[in-house]
C-alpha cells in the first residue's frame, strides 16, 4: 500500500474523462483533471508526476499536484479556517482543510489564529493535527543529542519557565527565559543548541553558542557594523541589554566580552558614550 500524507513520484496509467490514474504498487490513484499541469506532455501515459497523496472525503486515497505546508510526521504552525462539530479545521496548503479533532486540542482552538501542530495517521488511517506534541514527540533525550549541537527549531508555545520548541521536527525542549536573548513568538523558526544535560533526561535549549565559540563571530559583525556606519556605534559597555539585544541579538555579557577582544587586538577605542574603529 502506498503511503498517505507523503509525497510520491508516481507513473501515469491512463486517462480518463476526470483526470489520470496513477500506479504505484498495483494500486490506481486518480489525479483529478483540476490537478494536471498545463503541458500535457507531462502527463502523457508512461510519464512520471510528482504528488502528494491524501484520503477524499470517502476515505479514497487520492493525489493532489498542490503542495501542502507539512506532511504526515511533520509539525507545522497553521491557521485555524473553520469549525465543526468534530474538531477545528486548520489551512495546511491543500483545497480539503486538515482536522484537528477536539481531544487533540491542548486549548480550545479559535478560527482566525495559529497553533502548531503535529500531523499524523488517526487510528481510522485518517490523516489528523494534533496541538498536543508530548503525545507524538519525546521529551527526553535518549542521548540523541549532544550538550551544544546545532538543531532546528520551531517554538511551540509559551510558559511561565519560557518557550517550548520542536526540536528537529522529532523532540521537545525549552528555552528557558535567561537564554531569551532576542525577541521569540510561537510559530518562529530559527536555529539553536541544545543546552546542558538535565538529571530528568528533559532537553534544556540555548539561543546561543558557547561564549568562546561565538565571540569571534560577533567580534566580526561589530566590525562590518562600524565599518557600514561611519566607524562608531553608541553601544558601549554601559548600554543596556535591551539596546544591546535590538541590534546584534546577543546578551550584554557577550557584548562585553567581544568588545574586549576587538580592545585587546586594537582595533577599536573606547569613547564615553560610543565605540569607535581604531585609526590605522
Amino acid at each position: 500500500m502506498i503511503e498517505v500524507g507523503k509525497n510520491h513520484s508516481l507513473e501515469v496509467l491512463k486517462h480518463v474523462d476526470f483526470g489520470v490514474y496513477l500506479i504505484a504498487d498495483d494500486e490506481e490513484i486518480l489525479l483529478p483533471e483540476r490537478y494536471l499541469p498545463e503541458d500535457k506532455e507531462k502527463w502523457a501515459v508512461g510519464e512520471f508526476i510528482d504528488v502528494f497523496v491524501y484520503l477524499d472525503s470517502e476515505d479514497r486515497p487520492i493525489a493532489t499536484t498542490e503542495i501542502p505546508y507539512a506532511k504526515v510526521g511533520d509539525c507545522a504552525f497553521l491557521a485555524v479556517v473553520g469549525q465543526s462539530q468534530f474538531g477545528s479545521f486548520v489551512d495546511w496548503g491543500l483545497t480539503k482543510d486538515l482536522l484537528v479533532p477536539f481531544k487533540e486540542q491542548r486549548v480550545p482552538m479559535e478560527i482566525g489564529r495559529s497553533y502548531v501542530v503535529h500531523i499524523f495517521m488517526d487510528k481510522t488511517d485518517r490523516i489528523a493535527a494534533t496541538s498536543r506534541l508530548s503525545k507524538y514527540l519525546k521529551e527526553e533525550n535518549e542521548a540523541e543529542f549532544e550538550p551544544r549541537q546545532e538543531v532546528s527549531l520551531l517554538v511551540a508555545s509559551r510558559s511561565d519557565l519560557g518557550y517550548k520548541a520542536i526540536i528537529n521536527g522529532t523532540h521537545v525542549g525549552l528555552i528557558h527565559n535567561n537564554e531569551i536573548v532576542r525577541p521569540i513568538s510561537v510559530g518562529d523558526q530559527f536555529k539553536g543548541y541544545i543546552g546542558d544535560v538535565r538529571e530528568d533526561g528533559r532537553i534544556n535549549l540555548t539561543l546561543q553558542k558557547l561564549a568562546h565559540e561565538m565571540r569571534g563571530e560577533l567580534s566580526d559583525k561589530i566590525l562590518t557594523y562600524l565599518n557600514e556606519h561611519g566607524g562608531s556605534i553608541g553601544l558601549t559597555d554601559k548600554s543596556s541589554p535591551e539596546e544591546i539585544n535590538a541590534i546584534f541579538h546577543v546578551s550584554k555579557s557577550n557584548y562585553k566580552k567581544a568588545l574586549g577582544k576587538l580592545f585587546k587586538e586594537e582595533k577599536i577605542v573606547f569613547h564615553q558614550k560610543s565605540v569607535k574603529l581604531a585609526k590605522k
